[in-house]
């Protein structure tokens, strides 16, 4: 075994190349972050849109961010890097003068001032994603692995570790920044609420004889909304935290309660459980989903509990399985929650005493479960 230790299997030359390219791609990517991280706090987005969002030369664009022309050769090395990643579009021109710069659809979720159905910008979420804090925490990952919790006490995310707080507390602003907090909560929101348009369309048949639902952890009730206003026949109600439904707007359309998911859930015919399971533990989870089935009637009467998270799986290629992944990352570090493959959502739903579950849809990286007492 000793000998065996000391000695390595060589690359192949060609092999070796493609091991040190490899290498550069991974150590840097995160200069590809910190790229879309300068473009949204230029306004790079919203610039091109502005111009016309088809066709933007360097000039105009260097014109429209007023940055000084001294600085245009690395704005374009910027954009080379990210056309290259898809963030941005280009024309195939090499003239500095001529090269037209284009949105794509995600700089397109990146445009801010405009008001449209189902354009939820997402720049909030690009700034907490690549914050100082979200690094901290990430850079402290090694030091967390080697640091022992002993059971059952919970185990503190990196984040914690870190920052002495967690994300998304209410000691949040007082420990940590209160303007990091208040963009991260953006950030949740914008996150939860993009692709609500595409849920409604894709999944009619889901809410189709519903005729009351409890969305938790519904924020200012923007999901509510856009299912009252498709399927007017549902009473809607939200629940979440007193400091969340404190600032939601008040229409009468939808019914806010404050309170904890995890001691209590409005009954209705169906429960909405949106991008909230992943924050939270195994154990926790069980948790919500028991109070969610206690709030909904039999399978015969209709009743039953909608799960709208990421689920993992190769099935829809690479690309998307590593996206799947690095939310899953994103969650270890951030939080005490993770993303799940099926068998792990299979069993949190019999654990919490559900009988039974299906896929109602695949919808990018998320699925939508429809899970049955």
């Amino acid at each position: 075994m000793a000998a065996q230790a000391n000695t390595i299997e060589v690359p192949t030359d060609a092999e070796l190349l493609q091991a040190q390219a490899d290498l550069w791609r991974h150590s840097f990517s995160y200069l590809t972050a910190m790229a879309l991280r300068c473009a949204v706090k230029l306004g790079i987005p919203t610039a091109i849109h502005r111009i016309g969002g088809e066709a933007a030369s360097m000039p105009d664009l260097m014109a429209a961010l007023s940055l000084p022309a001294s600085k245009q050769p690395f704005v374009r090395r910027l954009m080379r890097l990210l056309v290259t990643s898809g963030v941005f579009a280009a024309s195939d021109n090499t003239d500095v003068a001529v090269e037209q710069y284009r949105l794509t659809p995600l700089s397109r979720i990146l445009v801010d001032g405009v008001v449209a159905d189902d354009h939820h910008i997402q720049t909030s979420f690009v700034l907490t994603a690549t914050s100082r804090q979200y690094v901290e925490a990430a850079l402290g990952l090694d030091e967390w692995l080697k640091k022992d919790v002993p059971a059952p006490a919970p185990v503190p995310s990196p984040f914690e570790d870190v920052h002495g707080a967690p994300l998304f507390d209410e000691t949040t602003p007082v420990a940590i920044d209160p303007e990091f907090a208040a963009v991260a909560d953006d950030a949740l929101a914008a996150h939860d609420n993009l692709g609500i348009g595409t849920l409604l369309r894709e999944c009619r048949d889901l809410l189709r004889g519903v005729a009351s639902l409890t969305d938790c952890g519904g924020g200012d009730g923007t999901t509510a909304r856009a299912i009252a206003k498709a399927f007017p026949h549902i009473k809607c109600t939200v629940l979440d935290l007193p400091k969340v439904i404190d600032k939601a707007p008040v229409d009468g359309v939808i019914n806010f309660v404050a309170g904890d998911l995890f001691h209590a859930v409005p009954p209705a015919q169906a429960v909405l459980l949106k991008l909230v399971l992943h924050f939270w533990s195994d154990d926790d989870c069980v948790k919500i989903l028991s109070q969610c089935k206690k709030a909904i009637p039999s399978r015969k009467e209709g009743g039953k509990v909608i799960v709208i998270d990421i689920l993992i799986g190769p099935s829809l290629g690479p690309a998307m399985l590593e996206t799947q992944l690095l939310m899953d990352m994103a969650m270890m570090v951030n939080t005490r929650g993770r993303q799940r493959d099926e068998s792990e959502w299979r069993d949190l739903f019999f654990r919490a005493g559900f009988s039974d579950y299906k896929i109602a849809k695949k919808l990018g990286a998320r699925a939508v479960f429809e899970v049955y007492p």
